[in-house]
């Protein structure tokens, strides 16, 4: 008898099962840069965090963030987390496909290798368009498909790999003062390590 595979769930609860934080407890690199462009004390909806390490660093920052993802056992460990650094997390399980991003709920959203098939990925997009407050603040950074030459990380598969172009469409509505793709050194963990394509995206919503 063959066994079913495995839902995207039960795969990511496998992946983060470890002691370890496979994606270290360092918040990206990119959102450290751009989180001053947050508007203060904002409402953040983090969408697949994983083991919390951007969503803790942004509650240290002053943020009231919830952070969702399938993975239960990831977000235990991003309650752990956020109690070693003495902050407070609202964690919500949920695939982002089941999940209601709410009309003019947020101040700002964060995606960070939030990587999903395209008309999931054009879905949650344009969701979180109409999730924002006036001014509100979208951050993104993604694997692009230049990435599949590097393999230091990110999904194996083109189709779950995001260009600027096809960001510039999901967002269309937002001021872009940030979309680019570049390469850059990625050091997050022992699963994203080494040089890295990816797109950068910073969105806000007209006052």
């Amino acid at each position: 008898m063959s066994t079913p595979p495995r839902s995207a769930a039960e795969q990511w609860d496998a992946r983060f099962s470890s002691a370890e934080y496979v994606y270290g407890t360092q918040p990206n690199d990119f959102l450290v840069a751009m989180a001053p462009r947050l508007p203060p004390r904002a409402r953040v909806l983090s969408l697949a965090e994983g083991e919390g390490r951007n969503a803790v660093y942004l509650a240290s920052l002053g943020h009231h963030v919830t952070a969702v993802d399938a993975s239960r056992v990831g977000l235990e460990k991003a309650q752990r987390l956020a109690a070693e650094r003495g902050v407070v997390l609202e964690t919500v399980v949920s695939d982002l496909s089941d999940f209601p991003i709410a009309p003019s709920a947020w101040d700002a959203a964060i995606l960070v290798f939030c990587h999903l098939p395209s008309p999931l990925r054009r879905r949650v997009h344009r969701a979180l368009v109409d999730g924002l407050r006036p001014g509100g603040v979208v951050l993104l950074e993604a694997y692009t498909p230049a990435q599949l030459g590097f393999r230091t990380g990110g999904p194996p598969v083109a189709e779950l790999l995001y260009t600027a172009e096809e960001l510039r469409a999901d967002f269309m509505g937002l001021e872009l003062p940030v979309l680019r793709e570049i390469e850059r050194e990625v050091v997050e963990g022992s699963l994203h390590t080494g040089r890295a394509a990816v797109v950068q995206l910073v969105g806000r919503k007209p006052s």
